[in-house]
């Protein structure tokens, strides 16, 4: 090699000692920066000069053009990169679900300062005074005084689970829009990363730092799986669907139903347009929901990840009330895996138990012969309790009259759909609990009093174990507790197995301070002896020049 030659391969060390010493002090400038991947130079030597090709030779004579380098990588784990976002959606599903129960816990627990619990007990004092004198005044006002304060507590609890419900639709509409708005970013950020790599000169890493993170959030969200294509592009499919890739962005809508004004999320895309009269058209949806919630919910199967998906479970399709106990299996497809509904169902079933009881035992004392008293002068039975509304709809849409007989397991007494019997607030002593012959009727104010001690209620259709109504109210409340430590446990292992994956994520992904000293010092050091090589040839150079022109 020439001189002049050599010069070039002292120049390769200065340039590459240079754009390594650049790299580490990048990386010592983000060492606090989140999202920041460590960087790495990677060094080649550059390709080789033939001197001569002689057919006859052992080998041709060559020599090197110095060092250059290859790449500047990002120093990332993909396994650790993919447990993270699978565990921390993980993670967030059970952190949506345990924050639900705490907060049905606190709803059935304590409600503007007053327990349901007490207002329930309330009752059933009043029951047993009235046992005791069935026919005085007080007893009566003391009922029908604590049956409304049961009533609109019951109406208090009911309403504060279903604000919750809204509360979850709310973060679910602005989880989806956000979702869809990290799908844009990403597609925006594939077509920049495409255009700086395509000539195979630079890598854009800073791009892929912020493209690493948007997917990180996304894991948090749902279900993901993503591969890069050969020219630096993400492919993101969420929940196994397409929501990213190389050309387009396939967005999540948002079905609102017009009743409940919850929203399913669905894939637009993929949604069947169907006009309407006034020139608008609806999605039909039901071929292409994100989510099946029909499905078994279990880790095995990877159904529990993402809080969208966790805040969909817990919130339901539609306000719960007794009937979706009465059938074992519509409850077990549609509400028992929500926490909301489930509650719902089972505090509106104590409730329309209690009422139709009440009102059963007095409508049975009504048709007994020597107890006239409980009958309205038109003849009409006096009930306790009564319903806001008499009309319905059947499945067709077709508005109904129901039996409105107490006692009926088809009354819909349910918790929006009570109150107590107005003439009796003005008046309690219309009870009577008088007979004809002048004595007071003790048998019915027992069977009042019986109505709560019986066993012979369900909590739900998997239970088979019978109580009476005080130990139905418990036994909801230790439900919501028990189910609640049990995914408080779920949420903290979870948490543990994020963080110690994030741990190990960060020893490969941060920067150490001590590491890239170390290498700055070695790449200094490397620039220097390049330095001085040239500073030798440039030597050599000046004498030959020197002795020549002597």
């Amino acid at each position: 090699m020439s001189l002049f030659g050599s010069l070039y391969v002292g120049a390769s060390g200065l340039q590459t000692g240079q754009n390594a010493l650049n790299t580490t002090a990048h990386n010592l400038s983000n060492v606090d920066t989140k999202g920041y991947t460590r960087q790495q130079t990677l060094l080649t030597d550059k390709n080789y000069n033939l001197l001569s090709v002689n057919p006859k030779a052992a080998a041709n004579q060559q020599t090197g053009l110095g060092v250059t380098y290859a790449d500047v990588r990002q120093v990332r784990d993909s396994f650790l990169d993919q447990k993270y976002r699978k565990e921390s959606g993980r993670s967030a599903f059970y952190e949506v679900s345990y924050n639900t129960l705490g907060e049905v816990e606190t709803l059935l627990g304590e409600l503007d300062g007053e327990s349901f619990s007490e207002s329930m007990n309330d009752l059933w004092e009043a029951v047993q005074e009235l046992a005791k004198q069935p026919a005085s005044s007080v007893t009566q006002g003391l009922l029908i005084q604590r049956a409304s304060q049961f009533v609109e507590q019951a109406g208090n609890v009911y309403s504060a689970l279903s604000k919750y419900q809204d509360n979850l639709n709310n973060q679910i509409k602005g989880e989806v829009d956000q979702i869809n708005q990290y799908a844009d970013r990403l597609f925006a950020l594939n077509n920049e990363i495409i255009k700086i790599e395509t000539g195979g000169i630079e890598r854009a890493n800073d791009l892929r730092d912020e493209r690493n993170q948007i997917l990180d959030a996304l894991g948090g969200y749902g279900n993901i799986s993503y591969s890069e294509d050969w020219n630096g592009s993400v492919n993101v499919k969420y929940e196994g669907h397409t929501l990213v890739n190389a050309t387009q962005v396939f967005k999540i809508g948002l079905d609102q139903n017009s009743d409940t004004g919850f929203y399913t999320p669905f894939w637009q895309g993929d949604a069947k347009k169907i006009p309407q009269e006034n020139g608008t058209f609806r999605y039909d949806i039901s071929n292409c929901k994100v989510f099946d919630l029909t499905r078994e919910i279990s880790t095995a199967c990877n159904t529990d990840i993402g809080s969208l998906k966790g805040m969909l479970v817990a919130r339901g399709d539609h306000r719960a009330d007794y009937t979706d106990l009465q059938d074992a299996d519509a409850y077990n497809e549609t509400v028992s895996s929500s926490i909301l509904m489930n509650v719902q169902a089972e505090f509106d079933n104590l409730v329309h138990n209690i009422v139709t009881k009440f009102n059963e035992v007095l409508e049975n004392a009504a048709e007994k012969e020597g107890a006239p008293y409980l009958r309205n002068e038109d003849g009409t039975i006096i009930q306790l309790l009564q319903r806001i509304s008499s009309d319905t709809y059947d499945e067709n849409g077709k508005l109904i009259r129901e039996d409105l007989s107490a006692g009926k397991e088809n009354t819909l007494f349910t918790i929006s759909n009570l109150v107590v019997n107005p003439d009796l607030v003005k008046e309690p002593t219309k009870l009577g609990f008088i007979k004809n012959d002048k004595k007071e009727d003790y048998a019915i104010a027992q069977e009042l009093q019986a109505v709560f001690e019986t066993k012979a209620y369900r909590l739900n259709p998997n239970v088979t174990t019978k109580s009476n109504l005080i130990d139905y109210y418990s036994n909801i409340v230790s439900q919501v507790a028990n189910t609640g430590a049990v995914f408080k446990s779920i949420y903290e292992n979870e948490e543990t197995t994020v963080s110690s994956t994030d741990n190990a994520r960060q020893q490969v992904v941060g920067v150490s301070d001590e590491e890239e000293l170390s290498n700055m010092i070695k790449f200094q050091n490397a620039y220097n002896a390049s330095s001085r090589y040239i500073n030798v040839i440039d030597q050599l150079l000046e004498h030959i020049i020197n002795t020549l022109g002597a």
